[in-house]
């Protein structure tokens, strides 16, 4: 990312905070309702079509930076669009993606 990006916005959240999301994460992925969105098939970032069991649970939010595991912050995400995005918020995703449309 260049120099002249945003500031990351930075939360502190506890270990014990951490593993409460993490825990309720597992929980909804053993659910109907993440099994339906698996079963689409489709990578929120990408767009691409995947077996389910090569999708990922992604939190838009990530925990760590204040994100918790619920319905509205869980999207099924293929493991290369995840691995790229690690840690962004969405707005820090959206500037990475313009960086690369204008690299091209």
């Amino acid at each position: 990312m260049s120099e002249d990006m945003l500031v990351p916005f930075v939360i502190e959240v506890s270990q014990e905070e951490t593993r409460r999301e993490r825990e309720k994460a597992r929980e909804l992925r053993r659910s109907r309702w993440w099994q339906t969105k698996l079963s689409r098939g489709q990578c929120h970032y990408c767009a691409g079509h995947f077996k389910p069991q090569e999708l990922t649970m992604d939190h838009l939010v990530p925990i760590i930076r204040g994100g918790k595991s619920t319905r509205g912050n869980l999207v099924p995400a293929c493991k290369p669009c995840n691995d790229k995005k690690k840690y962004l918020l969405p707005t820090e995703w959206a500037q990475y993606l313009d960086t690369l449309k204008t690299e091209e």
